[in-house]
């Protein structure tokens, strides 16, 4: 079990964007992640939409994607995201991961996901899931 991780916990992951947020849910038993929606709100509605899935799904721990440069530097929303993660686990009181998700959207945009954005929080999951040893 690494970070909290054990075949029980309920996890959710989110793709952070300044005006929507994906997100993704799965489970350390099955490893496998599945995209719920995303949220299309900002400040106050975005983190009640985003208590209510709390309440519903229970999760154990949350993973964030952290955005990146190709050469791994930092920019703005590098800044944005990890803030996000700071106020998920300020509200909420549960463990929050990061996960580099370069080209996340890229890649769900060319799977053809319809909702992009939720398409990256289960592409986020599923790394988190590989990269967190059974």
């Amino acid at each position: 079990m690494k970070g909290g991780l054990s075949a029980t916990s309920s996890v959710l992951a989110f793709d952070f964007g300044t005006r929507r947020v994906g997100v993704a849910t799965g489970t350390g038993f099955r490893r496998q992640a599945e995209p719920l929606r995303s949220i299309a709100a900002e400040g106050e509605p975005r983190f009640a939409a985003i208590a209510a899935l709390i309440k519903e799904w229970q999760p154990t721990l949350l993973v964030i994607g952290v955005p990146f440069h190709p050469d791994g530097a930092e920019h703005v929303n590098t800044l944005r995201a990890r803030r996000f993660g700071r106020q998920l686990q300020g509200r909420f009181k549960l463990p929050v991961h990061e996960v580099d998700e370069r080209y996340t959207t890229t890649e769900a945009l060319a799977d053809g996901a319809r909702d992009a954005d939720a398409a990256s929080a289960a592409l986020i999951l599923d790394q988190f899931f590989r990269e967190c040893p059974p």
